[in-house]
């Protein structure tokens, strides 16, 4: 769901709560998803401090035809593995998206329940959003169908 306020999805992961958090905040994992399938996301550009107050940031290449992405927020709440929200923006200034993942234990394994609001873009830029976070995330299930 998308309105001029942000947009709200809903993912199920066939993984712990742990597994998807930890997916949230290790570089390594983080770079394969985080641009979907279609973007790349070198791991060197990748920096996580996951606590509150700790920074990070994520180049991502969307391709020849466009600029690169330079991706940097801050974290506000971390409750491992329950909940992280933190700030995102790819402009300089103190606008930023805030973006919050909930990450509920189900008997399948995990809910997330995500939102990124703020109302710094548009409801057109929010449905731009919601769609490439639902690809970044059946990127993020893949990653996690294929870990051990």
């Amino acid at each position: 769901m998308t309105d001029a306020t942000g947009a709200t999805l809903t993912h199920t992961f066939d993984a712990t709560p742990d597994a998807v958090f930890d997916a949230w905040t290790t570089p390594t994992l983080f770079s394969t998803w985080f641009g979907g399938s279609a973007n790349e996301v070198p791991v060197d550009s990748v920096s996580i401090d996951a606590r509150p107050g700790g920074t990070w940031m994520a180049t991502m290449i969307l391709g020849e035809e466009m600029p690169d992405l330079h991706w940097h927020g801050a974290y506000l709440e971390v409750q491992r593995p329950h909940r992280l929200v933190l700030t995102m923006t790819d402009e300089s200034g103190d606008d930023r998206e805030v973006l919050t993942a909930d990450f509920v234990a189900i008997d399948s394994g995990t809910e997330l329940r995500f939102s990124q609001t703020g109302g710094n873009l548009t409801p057109e830029q929010y449905g731009y959003a919601a769609s490439g976070w639902h690809a970044a995330f059946e990127t993020l299930d893949k990653l996690l169908a294929d870990s051990p």
